[in-house]
């Protein structure tokens, strides 16, 4: 697999979750997270989306950042200048292409799209800009239409097309299969812009960069609407790790950046979550404590110490032996069966009453217990 270039919008697409309002301060600190952890491409919000949305803009771009920073705009003349305004030197145009939304959102026709989009095409290359035309809810469109909105990007000089599966509906083989074939007669670079409502917007962005995109949308923690995006990290540990594709990004720093995107965001990261969770590391099954043990790599896909994390081994209802011993060890205590089996059987009822795990301390103080009792 190709190495593609991230392109992050979570100060756009991640902002229009329901109730995720960034500062201009948040937004700027984000820009300058993503920058200096490599990310190539940053889309820094709708300049015309009012005073707020374009000082917090402004004041990225003054930032001097080693990142593209682009735009978003519809296809209309004032939105192109809201972004020129702010500084920008790069646009997201972008146009409904589903009959559904060219019925229902734009009460046009297909015609209607292509003109529109023709002219704001034009507009942004008379003023220089490098240009992104996105296709919105690509994946509900005709494809014999689709084709024509490409074809047409790549006559009017835009830089790059960018599909849209807005209502996250496609699946990863026919995400690849519409990809190629679309992509077949033309030689205009691609992006990939996915999103999770069935869960599988990562697997998408993948699949998308698989069939040829050159560019892959993300944002922190897969914020965005309503289910959100692909996950900014889970991207890029996928690319680095299962297909040894270097996205050129700090890895180490991806959970520093999704901590404080998360607390902007009053989003919090769910225990689960993947790459920068807090269980991702933690065993408790039995089964698995004694595989860590002996080898992490028996159930652990990566190395923790890649993104600044560690293995934890902790006790409840599931655990075994093996975890008690290897915890008991760290405090220089070797115990034999007896005691063994008395400390792990009050960890799982403790842990169990608790509904709750135990950690190293909670282990060792119950060890203690029964050695004075």
């Amino acid at each position: 697999m190709k190495k593609p270039v991230i392109v992050d919008t979570t100060l756009r697409d991640g902002e229009q979750a329901a109730g995720v309002e960034f500062t201009v301060q948040e937004k700027i600190k984000i820009a300058r997270l993503l920058a200096d952890a490599g990310v190539g491409e940053i889309e820094v919000g709708t300049p015309a989306a009012g005073k707020f949305e374009k000082e917090a803009i402004k004041k990225i771009v003054s930032q001097g950042l080693n990142a593209r920073l682009i735009g978003w705009n519809r296809a209309v003349k004032d939105d192109i200048d809201a972004s020129i305004s702010c500084g920008l030197n790069s646009v997201a145009i972008s146009l409904p292409v589903s009959d559904i939304q060219i019925k229902y959102k734009l009460r046009k026709g297909r015609g209607f799209v292509i003109e529109r989009l023709k002219r704001a095409i034009g507009y942004a290359k008379s003023h220089k800009l490098y240009v992104i035309a996105g296709a919105e809810d690509a994946s509900r469109a005709d494809f014999g239409f689709l084709a024509e909105y490409v074809k047409t990007i790549e006559k009017e000089g835009g830089e790059r097309f960018r599909f849209c599966d807005t209502v996250g509906i496609l699946e990863p083989f026919r995400l690849f299969d519409v990809l190629k074939r679309l992509l077949k007669n033309v030689k205009i670079d691609f992006e990939i812009h996915t999103h999770n409502d069935f869960g599988l917007a990562t697997a998408n962005a993948l699949a998308g960069i698989g069939a040829g995109a050159k560019f892959v949308d993300t944002t922190v923690i897969g914020l965005g609407e309503r289910a959100g995006n692909a996950g900014l990290e889970e991207v890029v540990l996928s690319l680095s790790e299962i297909y040894k594709a270097d996205a050129g990004i700090k890895i180490k720093k991806l959970p520093a950046i999704s901590r404080f995107v998360s607390l902007a965001s009053g989003r919090p990261i769910p225990a689960d979550k993947p790459i920068v969770g807090k269980a991702c590391f933690l065993h408790e099954s039995g089964i698995h404590q004694d595989g860590v043990v002996k080898k992490p790599l028996n159930y652990e896909p990566f190395d923790p110490g890649s993104i600044g994390s560690r293995s934890r081994i902790v006790v409840g209802k599931l655990s075994g032996r093996a975890a008690v011993r290897s915890i008991l060890n760290k405090f220089g205590v070797e115990p034999d069966s007896d005691c063994l089996a008395n400390v792990l059987s009050r960890a799982q009822e403790r842990s169990l009453y608790l509904k709750h795990y135990l950690n190293d301390a909670d282990i060792y103080r119950l060890y203690r217990k029964i050695i004075v009792s």
